[in-house]
C-alpha cells in the first residue's frame, strides 16, 4: 500500500501544542483544568504538583520542544479478527521517525477510551512496539484484550528498539545512544520519555478517541516509562504498570543496579526526587501497580515504601481506593492474576462513561 498521509479531525491537540514548545517554556498540563481533579485535590497540592512536575522534565536533558509534528504516515493497514491495525511513521522528535501501531477495534464506543501501550526492554531489541500484537512469556499480548474492550491503542518503537535498532547489537546500540547523548546534552530516558509524550498527544488527536478516557500500560520498562508520564502529565486519566515500581535506595540497598538497562538512569535525579515523590504527581488519579515479590527489579521493601507513602496522599487527596500497589509471589511476570485486576481497572476507569457502541 502506497504511503499517505493521515488527517486528524483533532488537529487542535497538536497545535496548541507546539505552540507552547515553540515558546520553550518546559511543558505541563494544568490539573487545576480538570474539575474532577480541582474538586478533590487542594490549590496548594495542584500547584506543587504543576511546580514538580516541570522540575522533574528539567531532569530529562535537552528536549526538542521547539519541533512541531508533522501529519502522521499511513504506510499500512491490517485486518486481524475483531480490529484494525494502522502501521504508521510518527513526527514525533524531528530527529528520527517513529513507527507505530495503531490498533481500532471493529465494535468499540464512539467515542472510545484511548490507550498508549507502552513496549518492555527485557533485551529484546528487535521487538518493540509488536509486544502488542505478539506477547511475550512474561506478558501475553493484550491486542485482542484491547480490541475486546474497545480501546483504540496505540504503540510506538522506543529508542534503540524494533524498527528504531540501527546496530545488530541491540545493547550496544542502546549504550551508544546513551553516550552520544550524554555529549549532546540529552538523556536516554528523557527522549523515550518525549517520545511517549507526543505519542500522547497523536493518540488523542485521533477522531476515534475521547480525549476523557485516556489510560496508559506498560510492563518492565514499559511500567517505569507508564508512571513516570502519568506523572509528567495529567492528561492520562489512568496509569497502569506491571513489574517495574521501584525504590531507588532499597534499589541501591540490594545491589541491584545492576537489573536495570543503561536507560533508566537519570543523572542528578536522587538529588530532586525519589520514586515516591515521581508517584505523588500522580494523585489522585487512578494509578494500578502489580509487582513480584521474588523479583529483582522491584525488591518488595521498595514496593511497600512507595505505597505507604502515596496510600495517605489518596486518602487526603482523592481515593484511596483509586491506588492500587500490590505484591504477588512471583518473579518477574505477570500472573493471570495480575492481568484480572488490570482487566477490572480498564473496566472500571476507561470503559465506563460510554456514548454508544456500534
Amino acid at each position: 500500500m502506497r504511503p499517505s498521509s493521515v488527517f486528524s479531525t483533532r488537529r487542535q491537540f497538536l497545535q496548541n501544542s507546539a505552540a507552547l514548545f515553540a515558546s520553550g517554556a518546559v511543558p505541563f498540563a494544568d490539573a487545576s483544568a480538570d474539575a474532577e481533579t480541582s474538586g478533590q485535590a487542594g490549590t496548594s497540592f495542584v500547584s506543587d504538583q504543576e511546580k514538580r512536575r516541570r522540575e522533574l522534565w528539567d531532569l530529562l536533558g535537552d528536549l526538542p520542544w521547539q519541533h512541531r509534528p508533522g501529519l502522521a504516515r499511513l504506510l499500512s493497514t491490517e485486518e486481524h479478527e475483531g480490529y484494525t491495525v494502522e502501521r504508521l511513521v510518527l513526527d514525533l522528535n524531528g530527529i528520527e521517525p517513529v513507527p507505530a501501531l495503531m490498533l481500532i477495534p471493529h465494535k468499540r464506543q464512539r467515542p472510545a477510551p484511548g490507550l498508549l501501550y507502552i513496549h518492555w526492554h527485557g533485551g529484546m531489541y528487535d521487538l518493540g512496539k509488536e509486544q502488542l500484537l505478539r506477547g511475550v512469556q512474561a506478558q501475553p499480548a493484550y491486542a485482542s484484550v484491547c480490541a475486546e474492550k474497545g480501546l483504540v491503542t496505540l504503540a510506538i518503537d522506543s529508542w534503540c528498539f524494533g524498527e528504531r535498532k540501527h546496530q545488530a547489537d541491540g545493547k550496544l546500540g542502546e549504550e551508544n545512544a546513551f553516550k552520544l547523548m550524554l555529549w549532546r546534552g540529552q538523556v536516554l530516558f528523557g527522549m523515550m520519555m518525549f517520545d511517549e509524550f507526543r505519542a500522547l498527544d497523536y493518540l488523542a488527536s485521533r477522531s476515534e478517541v475521547d480525549v476523557r478516557r485516556l489510560g496508559t500500560l506498560g510492563m518492565s520498562m514499559g511500567a517505569t516509562k507508564a508512571w513516570w508520564l502519568a506523572a509528567l502529565d495529567p492528561r492520562l486519566k489512568l496509569c497502569m504498570d506491571v513489574c517495574c515500581l521501584t525504590d531507588y535506595d532499597e534499589l541501591i540497598r540490594t545491589h541491584g543496579l545492576k537489573e536495570h538497562g543503561i536507560y533508566y538512569y537519570v543523572p542528578s535525579l536522587l538529588k530532586r526526587f525519589q520514586a515516591a515523590d515521581i508517584n505523588a504527581l500522580i494523585v489522585p488519579r487512578p494509578h494500578l501497580s502489580v509487582n513480584g515479590r521474588q523479583d529483582p527489579l522491584t525488591p518488595p521493601a521498595g514496593v511497600e515504601k512507595i505505597r505507604d507513602y502515596l496510600l495517605p496522599l489518596y486518602r487526603k487527596y482523592g481515593k484511596e481506593s483509586d491506588c492500587h500497589i500490590e505484591l504477588f509471589d512471583c518473579a518477574h511476570v505477570e500472573l493471570p492474576e495480575m492481568r484480572t485486576l488490570v482487566l477490572e481497572w480498564m473496566d472500571h476507569f476507561l470503559m465506563e462513561g460510554a456514548l454508544h457502541v456500534s
